[in-house]
């Protein structure tokens, strides 16, 4: 199986083309927010590079969110076009899902992967390897850092924390629960070759116009409607993507 996968959920943009497991080319950018500007470019050059075209793919895998609004739309719309135009197979994975796939499959603590949401928040889910296969044991929500904090202090085994941990996050945090710990900064950068391996597992989805990004929260411009239209129904005008 020849797969194509697109991360941009997050600050880093991350393409890679894999074939039946075996990772032939990736590129990792960490250092612009502009992923609109560079993830075609970037795509068009990875098969160059492997003398692929588009339609030799059969896969497309994408990151589904949680992260930046921007950036799933972006790797989502992008990932739903050319699954729709070359008529393969699209595949949605958690982006915290594929954070925690940067842990070794051997590690018995709970994975608990985190991106910064900002004020406060994180976006988070707990996820552990089970013969193999890594399976989600809470479901990936939106929180406040110290709530996540003092659910996982109850957790009566070895947590490890995966993600950027910002400035605004360690700014309001004493210290860690005894027995949670925080993986290297590089374990929080996410490896499109393991959003591929993942995605090869997965059923694809069956129709593709409907496939929408996990977004876990709403925006501030609807934060902001509902509090000056209390009780109302916000309908849909547009498409999600």
């Amino acid at each position: 199986m020849k797969v194509l996968a697109i991360d941009t959920s997050n600050h880093p943009m991350s393409v890679a083309l894999v074939e039946d497991d075996q990772l032939l080319a990736t590129t990792t950018l960490n250092m612009v927010r502009n992923h609109s500007i560079y993830l075609m470019p970037t795509i068009d050059r990875l098969f160059k590079l492997v003398k692929w075209a588009p339609t030799d793919i059969d896969r497309v895998v994408v990151a589904q969110g949680p992260g930046s609004y921007t950036g799933i739309r972006i790797a989502a719309t992008t990932a739903k076009t050319l699954a729709d135009t070359i008529d393969v197979d699209l595949v949605g994975v958690s982006s915290l899902a594929v954070i925690a796939r940067n842990v070794l499959p051997t590690s018995k603590q709970v994975i608990v992967p985190f991106f910064d949401a900002r004020r406060g928040n994180v976006f988070a889910g707990a996820y552990q390897w089970e013969e193999g296969k890594l399976t989600n044991q809470i479901e990936d929500q939106h929180l406040a850092m110290t709530t996540l904090l003092d659910q996982l202090a109850k957790i009566e085994r070895p947590v490890i924390l995966v993600g950027h941990m910002t400035k605004r996050i360690s700014d309001q945090l004493e210290k860690l629960p005894e027995n949670v710990t925080l993986a290297p900064r590089p374990y929080g950068i996410p490896s499109t070759y393991q959003l591929a391996l993942a995605g090869e597992g997965l059923s694809a989805v069956k129709e593709i116009d409907p496939f929408v990004p996990h977004y876990l929260r709403i925006t501030e411009a609807e934060a902001n409607w509902q509090k000056l239209h209390p009780g109302e129904t916000r309908k849909n005008y547009v498409r999600e993507v």
